[in-house]
C-alpha cells in the first residue's frame, strides 16, 4: 500500500539556492558540522549526503530530525540544495491528538454506561424506599401520651444526591488533544522555516549560525 501521500505529516522538504560561485564541495563542507554531532552517522557521495541520527543530544540543532537526504542539483541559474528529512517527533505530535480523542470517546461511553446502570438500579430501589418511608418506627408510650409526633425514618435522598457521581469526564483528554494539535502545527510550520534558515546561514558562512536553534530542539 502506497502511503507516500502521508509523508508530509512528518517529512520536512525544501530547497534553497547556493551562494554565487559556491561549489558542491564547499557547500557540503560548510554543512558538515551539523552532521558530525553525537549520535549522527552520515555518508557523502558526490552530490548527495545522507545522514541518520540516533539518541541525539538536546543541543543538536537538528535533534528532532531522525534521518534525511541532502542533494545539490545543478541548474542553469545556479546550484540548488534540496533536502528531505523525517522526524518521528512530528509524527508523534500528529498521532497524539487522535489517541486522546479516542480516550475521550471511550470515557464518554463509560460515563453513559455508568449513568444507565445507576438509573436502572435507582428504579428498582424506588419501590423499596417508598415502603421504608411508610413504615412507622416504634414510639415510647410516654411520648405517645404527651402527643409527641411519631418518629420518621431518616431521609437518605439528600445523601444519595450528594454522593451521585456523573462518572469520568472526557474534558482532560480534549485538553491534551488540543495542546498536541497546537504543538504539531507550531512545530511543523516553524521547524521548516528554522531549518531552512539554519542551512542558509551555514552556506553563507554566517558566524551566528551556531546561535540558531529549531523550536523543538531545546
Amino acid at each position: 500500500m502506497n502511503l507516500r501521500f502521508l509523508e508530509p505529516i512528518w517529512h520536512i522538504r525544501g530547497s534553497l539556492p547556493l551562494p554565487p560561485n559556491q561549489t558542491r564541495e564547499e557547500a557540503f563542507d560548510r554543512l558538515m558540522p551539523l552532521f558530525q554531532t553525537s549520535g549522527t552517522t552520515h555518508e557523502r557521495s558526490g552530490d548527495t549526503l545522507t545522514f541518520l541520527k540516533k539518541d541525539q543530544e538536546a543541543q543538536d540543532k537538528l535533534s528532532i530530525i531522525d534521518r534525511g537526504v541532502l542533494h545539490i542539483d545543478q541548474q542553469p541559474t545556479g546550484a540548488v540544495l534540496r533536502y528531505r528529512m523525517a522526524s518521528r517527533a512530528l509524527l508523534y505530535c500528529f498521532l497524539a491528538p487522535l489517541l486522546f480523542l479516542a480516550v475521550a470517546q471511550v470515557t464518554v461511553m463509560v460515563a453513559a454506561h455508568q449513568k444507565a446502570s445507576a438509573e436502572a438500579s435507582g428504579a428498582s430501589d424506588t419501590e423499596d424506599k417508598s415502603k421504608e418511608k411508610e413504615r412507622e418506627l416504634p414510639q415510647h408510650p410516654i411520648d405517645k401520651a404527651l402527643g409527641a409526633p411519631a418518629p420518621e425514618l431518616p431521609d437518605t435522598d439528600e445523601g444519595a444526591e450528594e454522593e451521585e457521581d456523573d462518572g469520568p469526564s472526557p474534558t482532560p483528554a480534549y485538553v491534551f488533544a488540543a495542546l498536541f494539535v497546537a504543538l504539531y502545527i507550531g512545530g511543523r510550520i516553524l521547524e521548516d522555516h528554522l531549518i531552512k534558515s539554519l542551512f542558509r546561514k551555514r552556506l553563507r558562512g554566517d558566524d551566528k549560525a551556531d546561535n540558531g536553534s529549531p523550536m523543538l530542539s531545546a
